[in-house]
């Protein structure tokens, strides 16, 4: 066998006969640490960034929003209003363009 080998054939072993005496628990003192390093990144300039762009695709999505809505509120309008809805319309306004009066 190789060096590699029996060394993890002993680590193994070893961690098999090990007994869970203590349950798992993070350091002490770990959680503050880590809202004390969170809150301290506010003001760097990568959240300044992240802040900006968050609220450029709020104001996007707004506008797409917005712009579905008035696309479909057109089309839903009654469309026998418009001058162009049959070919006799779409005719006369033809024969207007081409000889002016």
């Amino acid at each position: 066998m190789k060096d590699s080998d029996l060394k993890l054939e002993r680590l193994l072993r070893s961690a098999a006969l090990a007994q869970n005496e203590a349950p798992i628990e993070a350091p002490f003192g770990f959680d503050t640490r880590v809202v004390a390093m969170w809150r301290g990144l506010e003001n760097s300039e990568s959240v300044g960034l992240t802040r900006l762009l968050r609220r450029v695709a709020l104001l996007a999505a707004a506008v797409i929003i917005l712009a579905t809505a008035g696309a479909y509120y057109e089309a839903q309008q009654d469309e026998s209003s418009e001058p162009f809805t049959n070919e006799f319309a779409i005719a006369d306004s033809a024969i207007q363009s081409e000889f002016p009066q």
